[in-house]
């Protein structure tokens, strides 16, 4: 595997449904960044990942709150929408740090806005429209994230 998967998404429960595979493979300790435009689908592939993890409430942007919790059993979920951050400092004063654990998954939509606050990344999922559906393209950035898309691929 060379540590990157690429996919076509024909609709939203195909998002959904890239989100719940890769959520299926998530370990803790784990930050995967979300890129791609307003209304691309981050969001989407973020409920599967969270259908993954065994959640199956509304999951919603937190655009407005910066973090949306998810508690599943020992482990965190922590969605970030960082679209409406004007400064990567605001990030301290929320106390960032706490939220990325041993344990808990973080998945940052707009990860850019808290450049050089924010940990790196172990993938990264970039979404783009094509055609009348998406591209996404999934990259183990890290040697935990690798090993995360490695899995993927013999499973």
């Amino acid at each position: 595997m060379s540590g990157a998967l690429d996919c076509r998404l024909a609709d939203e429960a195909a998002t959904v449904a890239l989100g719940k595979r890769i959520g299926e493979v998530l370990g803790g300790g784990l930050v995967v960044y979300l890129e791609g435009e307003l209304g691309v689908g981050k969001t989407t592939f973020c409920r599967g990942v969270l259908r993954a993890m065994g959640f199956d409430g509304a999951v919603k942007s937190p655009t407005y709150t910066l973090v949306e919790p998810y508690e599943q059993g020992d482990r965190s979920v922590y969605h970030f929408d960082l679209y409406r951050l004007r400064d990567p400092e605001e990030l301290e004063f929320m106390g960032i740090r706490d939220y990325f654990r041993e344990k808990s998954v973080c998945l940052v939509e707009w990860p850019l806005r808290g450049l050089g606050v924010l940990p790196t990344a172990d993938i990264v999922v970039a979404i783009e429209p094509e055609g009348s559906g998406r591209r996404a393209r999934v990259v183990g950035a890290s040697v935990k994230g690798k090993r995360v898309l490695e899995t993927l691929s013999a499973g």
